[in-house]
């Protein structure tokens, strides 16, 4: 789970990503992102029943993915509000699979610092 300063709740900032976020999509998963004018990046994970039926399978899913971000977040900037939106596509995803998908779609938006060797 996120710490709390890293959890993007409120159903308005939500909402506000969804209708003036700029977004960059793949095939198994996508991005919206708006500058939020904090000190701190926020991460919302949606996934829905088309993904998968059983909020089981979804929740896995979402716990994947934050794994995942946790990972890239010291790589990203630390102004924006990020909503990640899945497809039933990345329940087959093996982890490696899934960080080289998200990695790409954060540098297809130019959002991810590169990571020095």
């Amino acid at each position: 789970m996120f710490v709390q300063k890293n959890r993007l709740r409120k159903e308005k900032d939500i909402k506000m990503v969804f209708s003036k976020g700029k977004s960059t999509y793949d095939s198994i998963c996508g991005i919206k992102w708006k500058k939020n004018g904090l000190e701190d990046t926020r991460f919302a994970i949606v996934i829905g029943t088309k993904v998968h039926k059983r909020a089981v399978r979804r929740n896995r899913l979402k716990r994947q993915y934050r794994d995942t971000l946790k990972s890239l977040l010291p790589h990203l900037p630390h102004d924006i509000d990020v909503l990640l939106l899945v497809r039933k596509e990345a329940l087959d995803l093996t982890a490696i699979e899934r960080k080289e998908r998200l990695t790409s779609v954060f540098r297809k938006a130019k959002l991810l610092k590169e990571e020095k060797a």
